[in-house]
């Protein structure tokens, strides 16, 4: 018996992950922060949420920027990222009502 797992291993498709980091990268980014804007602490009326909205896009896109290089392949990170931008989006009109 050999257990075994052979994994395919890293390919460094720099193209299509820096496409997939840049875009929809910064497109989850604000849909994550406007999930936090709606469902946050206060909901969307809450004093100076706007100002903390706005700056959370940038830590939440240079996260998902910074670890999109670990997928597998460009087109493993365009789906995975692709797929969490429509939960995304949708949990955002979900939330909105």
């Amino acid at each position: 018996m050999n257990a075994e797992v052979k994994r395919a291993p890293i390919r460094p498709d720099w193209w299509s992950k820096t496409f997939a980091g840049a875009v929809l990268g910064v497109t989850l980014a604000f849909a994550l922060a406007g999930v936090f804007a709606w469902a946050g602490p206060g909901g969307i009326a809450a004093p100076d949420k706007s100002q903390f909205v706005m700056w959370l896009i940038a830590p939440l896109w240079l996260t998902v920027f910074g670890f999109v290089w670990l997928f597998r392949s460009g087109i493993q990170a365009m789906l995975w990222l692709g797929g969490a931008n429509l939960l995304a989006w949708g949990l955002l009109f979900w939330v909105r009502g």
